[in-house]
């Protein structure tokens, strides 16, 4: 009896021991994102998608933050924590003027639940070789089908070598 009291009272101890340990891993990390060129529609965005590391606590938020080109303000998405997710996925929404070989950065906070004050915060940057002016002005197409846009003349289109 003796035996076990004292294999309670150390099990005991390692367990309160193992709560003074800080988890010191990042709540979230940037696993892969970039920009997206859809010739089809004429539009562009960026976005990314962060994996959580660590348990974020309940009720917190989680904001990304992306630079947009030709503005002082940043796009906002916010997204609210939820136990048991796999990913978070953020973009922004069509974007105008994107310069090719610009690093545009994105930021991802987690904000505390009630205050929303910033627990943690990572930083990513984004680029692309492409410049926007490779977008036509108007959708190549209309609907799901495919169907050509007769507001376009194809042979009006930048080519390769006009854009370099």
């Amino acid at each position: 009896m003796r035996a076990l009291s004292l294999l309670a009272v150390l099990t005991l101890a390692l367990a309160l021991a193992g709560c003074n340990e800080s988890d010191t891993r990042p709540y979230l990390k940037f696993a892969g994102g970039g920009f997206i060129f859809n010739y089809r529609i004429g539009e562009a965005f960026y976005g990314f998608v962060a994996k959580p590391q660590k348990a974020i606590p309940e009720g917190a938020v989680l904001e990304a933050r992306f630079e947009v080109p030709g503005s002082e303000q940043p796009f906002v998405q916010r997204q609210p924590a939820k136990s048991g997710m796999l990913r978070y996925s953020f973009r922004t929404p069509p974007l105008h003027g994107i310069v090719k070989n610009h690093k545009y950065q994105a930021e991802l906070r987690v904000l505390a639940p009630g205050d929303g004050k910033v627990l943690a915060s990572y930083t990513q940057s984004y680029y692309t070789n492409v410049d926007q002016r490779t977008l036509p002005d108007k959708p190549l197409v209309l609907g799901p089908g495919y169907t050509p846009n007769p507001a376009v003349d194809i042979s009006r289109l930048p080519s390769d070598k006009s854009l370099e």
